[in-house]
């Protein structure tokens, strides 16, 4: 059975639902920049929440760090960024636009989108030029005598250049890993498809530093951790695999890396990457820093600058799988319902309480009232605004895995029904087991309903 999604109808629903919007839309926007609306911003914490939980919560060998944005530009020097961070591109002279150099068979020409550039006659391309990925700005208080600075193009240097005060202060010692959520910023040429490639974005990363001779297998292990986190929050297994890059595709540094790829509508696109990038890193800050980075086992005197595996994935580009792999459509008593299949943990709004009759007094007094206990406990929304089938539908549209509808018979015994989204099935349940009810539901395992 094909997928019935696309990529047109996930930007069409974020934006009709309020997840996602253009960035500076009343300004005509900004191109590949986007906000996120409440539901987008719940979903994305969501995403950003369970990957903690995974790497420093549940663990006691991986510690949480928040390097700042802009650091000294001597960082991105050592690191290699400023001499080898870019991209080779041409120009068209007729059209005016700028391609990757080696993603012209991906590209499409300015004046004829069905061809590739340098396809047709009129095509007039530069030669190739590199051009710097990294956005330049200044810190001082005069732009012509102030300092050049960059906005860090990714987190993991942060940590880096953090090993010494980390392995001091954190009482840790190989393996052990440093952790960081936050915003990059790359000046990408050919940014697109909605949220997978965008100039500002938010990444998951983490650094792990291992002894010499265990690089290789914690190398494998955190490829099988990675993978295995996208599966428990709900992606299907045939929509994910593990490609490991080929000898010319590697980093000079790098002994090994894989990405775990994801069946988008683009097709097979990365998700999340894992390197063994060996001791390049510490060992370049050491000597540009002039600072030693390594390890001194006290029990054995010995000195090691140690290795580094490193999973780093986007926020933006999973909470992108997840919003695909779960848009599902179908047709229940002869109409069409468009529902978002999230996992429960994912899912913005777990519950939504829905008065059956918006204009009772008497049901919205008692929806009111399980809605203040339960929001205590989850994210819930009240609703009472049009018919309980379009406020169903409303809730099957933002991923709302449950639903307690108050009616008549509340009124009578003090029971409630909770719907299931991906079922439809309705049970009977006393209001005052709700909360407890609704949270053995999250806590439940979980998984897509949706064919393989």
């Amino acid at each position: 059975m094909t997928d019935v999604v696309t990529m047109d109808k996930i930007v069409s629903l974020c934006r009709r639902r309020g997840f996602v919007f253009p960035s500076s839309e009343i300004y005509g926007g900004l191109g590949s920049s986007y906000d996120y609306g409440h539901y987008g911003v719940l979903a994305k914490n969501n995403v950003k929440a369970r990957w903690f939980e995974a790497m420093v919560q549940e663990r006691e060998d991986i510690v949480a760090l928040d390097s700042a944005i802009i650091l000294h530009p001597a960082v991105w020097e050592a690191s290699g960024h400023v001499s080898g961070f870019s991209d080779p591109l041409v120009d068209c002279r007729t059209c005016k636009l700028r391609f990757r150099a080696d993603h012209l068979d991906e590209s499409h020409c300015g004046r004829r989108p069905s061809k590739k550039p340098g396809e047709t006659p009129d095509c007039d391309l530069t030669d190739a030029r590199h051009f710097n990925l990294m956005f330049e700005t200044r810190v001082g208080p005069v732009e012509e005598s102030g300092a050049k600075v960059y906005l860090r193009p990714e987190t993991a240097q942060g940590m880096f250049i953090n090993f010494k005060n980390v392995a001091q202060l954190a009482r840790r010692k190989p393996p052990f890993g440093i952790a960081q959520i936050g915003k990059s910023f790359r000046n990408e040429i050919t940014p697109g498809n909605f949220l997978f490639r965008t100039r500002e974005f938010e990444q998951m990363e983490m650094e792990f530093f291992v002894p010499p001779a265990e690089a290789s297998d914690w190398y494998r292990y955190w490829i099988e951790e990675r993978r295995s986190w996208y599966l428990r929050l709900g992606l299907r297994e045939s929509h994910l695999r593990v490609r490991e890059h080929d000898a010319d595709e590697l980093s000079h540094y790098s002994s090994g890396t894989s990405d775990i790829e994801y069946l988008f509508p683009i097709g097979w696109s990365e998700l999340e990457g894992i390197a063994n990038r060996g001791a390049f890193d510490l060992s370049a800050h050491a000597e540009a820093s002039g600072t030693k980075l390594e390890w001194l086992d006290s029990a054995t005197g010995e000195r090691y600058v140690p290795h580094v595996i490193e999973p780093a994935g986007g926020v933006d580009r999973a909470l992108l799988a997840f919003l695909v792999d779960a848009y599902d459509e179908e047709e229940v008593a002869g109409r069409e319902r468009t529902v978002l299949r999230l996992h429960p943990q994912i899912a913005p709004v777990k519950a939504a309480v829905l008065p059956l009759i918006g204009k009772d007094s008497a049901m919205v007094e008692r929806a009111r009232g399980l809605f203040e206990e339960l929001r205590r406990a989850a994210s819930v929304e009240y609703d009472d605004n049009a018919q309980i089938g379009r406020r169903y539908r409303r809730q099957d549209e933002i991923g709302t895995p449950f639903a307690f509808t108050i009616d008549e018979q509340t009124i009578d015994d003090d029971t409630v029904t909770i719907r299931d989204r991906d079922s439809l099935a309705q049970e009977r349940i006393a209001i005052g087991r709700a909360r407890e009810h609704l949270l053995d539901r999250l806590a439940a395992p979980w998984r897509s309903p949706k064919p393989e």
